[in-house]
């Protein structure tokens, strides 16, 4: 008689929030499909979903209740898990039919809640999660958490009281997610972390052995710049070289040490430095770390050595106390600096964050016409950096291959090296040929810019 395999439980997700959080469902879904589940698309067809909350802000806090409650009317088996999770008396209170609340990257509790909440039939016949494990991004990029938590206590964020203190990985076992990811198809990594310029203080940067087939045995120590180093060396089952992107990296002197390697080419000419602001009194009651006065110099040397470097940064504008003049200091920064991609921020109190007991609150109709001026003078630093990138040749990633139009012409959405996913701007080819797929790294020639993006046709 055939052995009968019962139907696996389903699970649903809902990620919010930063890469981070994303990480983190990603291992909760790996973990989940190794122990049986499958995954479902939409609520009707789940046994239990997840909800993986943010909780940085209060904008992000209702963004967060409102996905539970959406969940809760959808299907009515909920667990809550995420940087929110550390609410959970709120989320009951509103929410008290929810399974379980579990706070952020306790993924071992959210299995156990999903395990009590729909059982997995286990069996020699169950299927096995892929060795890269259960991804939300696409194929051909992957995000690589090096840390998790922050030793920093800016004023405006609770990170730590969220996620705790700095606690590293083993430099050994990133490199072995890294090359099963690449092994997988993988042709992008995406450093992240709360200080990717902090990773392996908390473990003293003990060095382990990379067992790997590109590590072969050797020993690399828990430092960013040994672990970008082992990371350029990564190749795809192709043999070509792999983009590796630094996220969340603080301005300390020893970040001077990868600049060669994005120059070589080692690791993708990008860094993502979280500067906040530039202005010394705003800075100050911000407590934020490692923003000499020199940055604007060692910037310049970066750039001298990677003429190529593009550097992408975020800004809180209307911070307690922030003059005129702060604002306009900042502005003359940024005129200076030249940077190639900005994000800014309207300053918003946060629940739990010391800021908030700041003087000086700047009204909030001032708050706009000052971000409105950031966003006014960084679109023009940008149109003019992409502008003089017309008529080059760029290396891009495809992401998105359109449908012939009337013409029977077809599209394609890419990105430069200059441009991480979701955050900065696209690469759109005209005239894509029948033998580019989504996730090839092609040369494109560049035609045309406006004050984001940059349009092409694939050479050759």
């Amino acid at each position: 008689m055939a052995t009968q395999i019962p139907s696996p439980p389903k699970v649903g997700m809902v990620s919010l929030g930063c890469p981070k959080a994303l990480v983190d469902s990603e291992r909760i879904l790996t973990q989940l499909r190794s122990d049986g589940y499958d995954l479902s698309a939409d609520y009707a067809g789940a046994d239990v979903v997840l909800v993986n909350t943010c909780g940085f802000l209060d904008s992000a806090k209702e963004e967060s209740l409102e996905a539970i409650g959406e969940a809760m009317a959808e299907n009515g088996r909920v667990i809550v898990t995420g940087c929110m999770g550390n609410e959970a008396d709120l989320i009951m209170k509103r929410f008290p039919d929810v399974l379980a609340v579990t706070g952020a990257h306790q993924y071992e509790d959210v299995v156990t809640a999903v395990h009590a909440a729909a059982p997995a039939a286990r069996g020699a016949f169950v299927d096995l999660v892929p060795e890269a494990g259960l991804k939300l991004t696409p194929r051909h990029y992957s995000y690589l958490k090096i840390s998790e938590g922050c030793n920093h206590r800016c004023s405006f964020c609770i990170i730590p009281s969220l996620r705790g203190d700095l606690v590293s990985r083993r430099p050994d076992a990133i490199l072995r997610e890294a090359e099963k990811l690449v092994e997988a198809g993988t042709k992008e990594l995406l450093v992240i972390s709360q200080d990717t310029s902090a990773y392996g203080v908390d473990i003293r940067h003990q060095p382990r052995v990379w067992n790997g087939p590109t590590g072969q045995g050797r020993e690399v120590r828990a430092h960013m710049t040994d672990l970008a180093a082992a990371l350029g060396e990564l190749r795809t089952p192709e043999g070509k070289g792999v983009w590796t992107r630094l996220h969340y990296v603080y301005p300390y002197p020893h970040v001077d040490k990868v600049i060669p390697l994005m120059a070589e080419r080692k690791i993708t000419p990008y860094l993502d430095i979280p500067f906040q602001h530039a202005a010394p009194n705003v800075l100050k009651r911000m407590k934020r770390p490692a923003n000499e006065a020199k940055v604007l110099q060692r910037v310049k040397s970066w750039r001298d050595i990677c003429p190529d470097l593009t550097i992408r940064s975020t800004f809180v504008v209307g911070f307690p106390g922030e003059s005129e003049d702060d604002f306009q200091y900042l502005l003359d920064w940024l005129e200076e600096a030249q940077l190639d991609r900005v994000g800014a921020f309207r300053f918003e109190p946060v629940e739990g964050a010391a800021a908030n007991l700041l003087d000086g609150a700047v009204p909030e109709e001032v708050k706009e016409e000052r971000y409105q001026r950031i966003m006014d003078v960084t679109a023009r630093i940008s149109a003019a950096k992409l502008q003089a990138k017309i008529g080059r040749s760029l290396p891009v990633i495809i992401d998105e291959i359109g449908e012939p139009d009337e013409d029977g012409d077809v599209g394609a959405t890419a990105r430069s090296e200059a441009d991480a996913p979701e955050i900065d701007g696209n690469v759109f080819l005209r005239n894509v040929g029948a033998n580019l797929a989504v996730g090839d790294i092609v040369d494109a020639v560049i035609e045309d810019a406006d004050e984001h993006d940059l349009f092409g046709v694939a050479a050759g």
